[in-house]
């Protein structure tokens, strides 16, 4: 069964492998479960595959009455792909498509930290043999002709290590080729892009990590297939938090240092996680603060995902010796839930995403309305046509506080592969007194067309979460209008999302003085 579930895991194109989240301090907010006993296995293994029979993987929790499962909510973490999963990213009738911007997390990755005194889990980050990724490869190897900002130009476009490097994509750009292949199929019959679409028509940005360029690359290369690289410009991105010149913020690093504060009185009140931690660091022969720093949970989710084995060392050299176990990951991960419970309680994290993030959506806002303006009945279209394409290529740290700043904190942690994405939507022209006399629409002059309203819908992992956002609620859906309104959305980033943190512009939340 390993060896079977190690199979679909590197060919179909690994799962997802969480790193945990870090921050500058081990921002965990979620965590995976680790591989014991074939009988464990396979008991595991049998509930993931149940998992994958679902169309889709929901992206709110199901609530029940007894508590989840950690080790089996740990299982859709790591997000393997599956045939049967959709993209919800369609389109209302007879609406046009004005507009995408989306934001992923990138792929699979290989641990960030190593448990001491175990051997690293042994992960081939060379390409495998799949059906998916001949032709991307052969044009990753063209990208010389695209156009890189200088950052970004050295960095590797595929994984290329027979074995992995801390923090390296594995062999899991099939991900996001999928992902790219979903919304493609899902738009192309909406013209969002002509055939011969021009630069400006396209915008793509990344991190300066290789994880997020190559997630990138591959998320793009399924949504335009055979793209022209002559037209492609890599921009770079220096912050996880996309936020370019706008980025200085005091307030922000305030409600992090809550935030942190936080997590660190919730981890040290938990008597069990203690004392899981302090068998652990036995078992390998480790201080338990140096057992803490190196993260356990980082490589555990790798082994998990990757379907490894659990580490194990020898006794001797200050140990017990034997393996790490289920039990133990189990403890670490439900911490994270509960984390993530009191997290939404505390709310310095909200008020922390919100300025975090506000750079982002009021980018993402300008764009939306320059494309809605320019869409307008009469307008004459631009020279080379509007920004109607924009892609961002980031991390757990950039979809988390978006999540958070949207008012989705309900939602699941980002798993690998994630995406968020918005959608601009004109309804079709109406006329004057339409609904009162249908009979005489043909007999009415073009002066008395009203022009379609503009609309906006949120996705997260093809799932429709517009109504649980913040700037559109369950009673703004109304059986004639399933879409929420440009202009909620444009009052949220502007004015409204700033009444959580007491202000009323970004300026004067990230500098006034604290009471």
């Amino acid at each position: 069964m390993l060896a079977r579930n190690r199979f679909l895991f590197l060919v179909v194109v690994g799962g997802a492998v969480l790193a945990v989240l870090s921050f500058s301090l081990q921002f965990n907010l979620i965590p995976t479960s680790p591989m014991l006993d074939e009988q464990t296995v396979q008991a595991a293994d049998g509930g993931f595959r149940g998992l994958q029979a679902k169309s889709r993987k929901r992206v709110f929790p199901v609530h029940h009455n007894q508590e989840p499962d950690p080790v089996f909510e740990a299982y859709s973490y790591c997000n393997t792909p599956n045939h049967t999963e959709q993209a919800w990213e369609h389109s209302p009738v007879d609406y046009k498509l004005l507009s995408v911007h989306v934001m992923i997390r990138h792929g699979d990755r290989y641990p960030l930290y190593a448990i001491p005194k175990t051997r690293r889990p042994s992960i081939d980050c060379t390409q495998p043999s799949h059906p998916l990724l001949t032709s991307f490869i052969n044009h990753m190897g063209q990208g010389a002709r695209g156009h890189w900002e200088a950052q970004l130009g050295s960095i590797s476009r595929l994984p290329n290590h027979s074995v992995c490097e801390m923090g390296e994509l594995t062999q899991t750009v099939v991900q996001h080729l999928r992902n790219g292949q979903l919304l493609q199929r899902a738009y192309k019959h909406h013209s969002l892009l002509p055939s011969d679409w021009s630069p400006r028509q396209v915008w793509m940005e990344t991190t300066g990590k290789s994880r997020t360029l190559q997630s990138g690359m591959a998320f793009l290369y399924g949504f335009l297939p055979d793209f022209d690289w002559t037209k492609v410009t890599v921009r770079h991105q220096w912050s996880t938090l996309f936020c370019g010149s706008a980025c200085e913020c005091p307030a922000r690093s305030k409600y992090l240092e809550e935030e942190q504060r936080r997590q660190y009185r919730l981890r040290v009140a938990d008597s069990n996680l203690e004392r899981t931690y302090i068998n652990m660091a036995r078992t390998l022969g480790v201080l338990t603060r140096q057992l803490r720093a190196a993260n356990p949970i980082d490589s555990l989710l790798c082994h998990l995902c990757h379907g490894l084995s659990f580490p194990c060392v020898s006794s001797g050299d200050g140990g017990t010796g034997g393996c790490l176990t289920m039990a133990q990951f189990a403890v670490i991960r439900q911490q994270q839930l509960d984390d993530e419970v009191d997290r939404r309680r505390f709310g310095a994290y909200r008020k922390y995403a919100i300025l975090a993030m506000y750079p982002y959506l009021n980018r993402t806002a300008n764009k939306m309305e320059r494309v809605a303006r320019a869409n307008e009945e009469g307008r004459q279209p631009r020279l080379g046509g509007e920004e109607v394409f924009t892609f961002s290529s980031g991390h757990d740290v950039t979809i988390a506080p978006l999540l958070s700043a949207l008012g989705l904190e309900e939602a699941k942690f980002p798993r690998f592969a994630a995406r968020i994405v918005f959608e601009m939507w004109k309804s079709p022209p109406t006329t004057q007194g339409q609904a009162k006399n249908k009979a005489g629409k043909s007999e009415r002059s073009k002066s008395d067309r009203k022009d379609g309203e503009v609309f906006i819908r949120v996705l997260y992992n093809g799932e429709d979460v517009t109504f649980h956002t913040a700037f559109c609620h369950p009673s703004d859906h109304h059986t004639n209008q399933p879409l929420c309104p440009l202009k909620n959305f444009l009052t949220f980033v502007r004015k409204d999302i700033f009444s959580i943190v007491n202000a009323t512009s970004y300026k004067e939340a990230c500098y006034k003085l604290s009471g």
